[in-house]
């Protein structure tokens, strides 16, 4: 503590695919990891958890007896140490489905790990800020309180939504934010610092779903994925490498599957761009390739996959054409490419305020970071919007303030003087319950 009574405040911002946590006034978060869980069900996690079962019933009294049952049929592993440690039939969860929080036990372990493993600190001290996604419903929110008070006993708390703090990122009032995370893709518009509700347009093709594509279209070529558990390197010689495959039979297909995707994730960051004009086999059929050595020590040579792939953002009917994908063959028809989502969003809007969000158009979140993606964003709208908009795509050159623009957002937020009577209070949260928290954060 600085100044004797200053506390600073914690942000957390959970998406589908990290959670990011840190101190209000830093320049980013002190604590990210994967926001996924690793569980051990059954019998072999019962002895491990039963005496610490015993001691949390005393000190939680909030914690209703069902969930203690759950606690003991189930371990859970939070963390990126944690996870890329392989156990035994360790399967991993999500608690997101859908841009929404669908299993509450997981996330106050994520929150646990975050306040208690990574920060170090008692969440009874300081006041939290949480992001939230835009179409939150209601008794999220509440639910979301209610556990902020009631076990973690927070002396303060804020709902700030998402797209509103990566507008504060960059100092704007009003904005379209283009956040693309990992579960979704999500456009709104922002008008005087609060999101307009009814202009929200959502697709579920994020970063995850491109990993997915690039795995199966990997795969479909007959290139094998291997985790980094499932194999040995020996040296031969000096510089020479001998691989062997370790058996691993009780290794679950979740996590498998997790480990592919960190692998075939890295690779996608790496060397995948947006092409500048739609894609097409023809005209990338003799594209040169680009080499990326995986664990395991073979190479890959990648060709026209680094411009298809994050193409499916601009134009998700690609989708049909790789193999292995054809579950989503459904989703697809319904779902737009990212420049019509945007024009169909700034068409939801006030007519007053339309030319305005085509000037600030702010790319967020961790898919963003693509190559080119801005450029690409910014010719098709060009082409596309009425002649009178002047179209600006805005994003920060730097990936690290694309990546955290909703916490950087918050952390400005909550270390502003003029916002320190906006937080819902421990004592009025006591007199007023949580649907409160509707008035005090709209």
């Amino acid at each position: 503590m600085y100044g004797g009574d200053e506390v600073s405040a914690i942000v957390v911002d959970l998406g589908s695919h990290t959670c990011k946590a840190g101190y209000a006034g830093e320049d980013a978060p002190k604590a990210v990891f994967p926001s996924v869980v690793g569980a051990i069900d059954g019998v072999e996690a019962m002895d491990v958890d039963a005496d610490s079962a015993k001691n949390n019933s005393n000190s939680e009294d909030s914690k209703t007896n069902e969930s203690d049952k759950e606690k003991g049929k189930r371990k859970l592993y939070v963390g990126s140490q944690a996870l890329n440690y392989r156990r035994d039939h360790m399967e991993i969860l999500s608690p997101i489905k859908d841009g929404i929080v669908s299993d509450w036990d997981l996330v106050d372990n994520i929150w646990e790990h975050a306040f208690r493993g990574c920060l170090m600190i008692d969440p009874k001290e300081h006041p939290m800020l949480l992001a939230e996604p835009p179409l939150n419903t209601q008794q999220q929110r509440e639910k979301a309180a209610e556990l902020m008070f009631e076990k973690y006993k927070v002396p303060a708390l804020f709902m700030a939504k998402n797209p509103v703090l990566t507008s504060f990122a960059t100092g704007r009032a009003t904005s379209l934010v283009v956040d693309c995370g990992g579960g979704s893709t999500t456009i709104s518009p922002v008008h005087e610092g609060y999101v307009l509700q009814k202009a929200v347009v959502s697709a579920p093709i994020g970063g995850e779903f491109l990993t997915d594509c690039l795995l199966k279209s990997l795969e479909s070529k007959g290139i094998k994925i291997r985790p980094r558990y499932s194999f040995k390197r020996k040296e031969v010689r000096p510089g020479e490498f001998q691989v062997e495959d370790v058996g691993v039979p009780d290794t679950t297909e979740s996590y498998k599957l997790f480990c592919q995707r960190m692998i075939v994730g890295d690779i996608k960051d790496s060397i995948c761009r947006v092409p500048d004009t739609p894609y097409d086999d023809k005209s990338y059929a003799n594209i040169p390739t680009t080499s990326y050595e995986l664990p395991d020590g073979q190479t890959l040579e990648i060709g026209a996959d680094r411009f298809k792939i994050p193409d499916v953002m601009f134009n998700p009917s690609i989708v049909q054409t790789i193999p292995g994908m054809e579950k989503y063959g459904d989703m697809i028809p319904t779902v737009r490419g990212l420049p019509h989502m945007v024009m169909e969003s700034i068409n939801k809007c006030d007519v007053d305020i339309r030319r305005e969000l085509y000037s600030s158009i702010l790319l967020a979140g961790g898919t963003s970071s693509m190559q080119q993606l801005k450029e690409r964003l910014e010719k098709d709208l060009i082409e596309e919007s009425p002649h009178s908009a002047r179209v600006k795509v805005l994003a920060s050159g730097n990936t690290t303030e694309r990546r955290f623009s909703v916490w950087i957002g918050g952390s400005i937020l909550a270390s502003l003087g003029s916002f320190q009577q906006m937080w819902f209070s421990k004592s009025e949260y006591e007199e007023h319950g949580a649907s409160y928290i509707q008035r005090k954060c709209p």
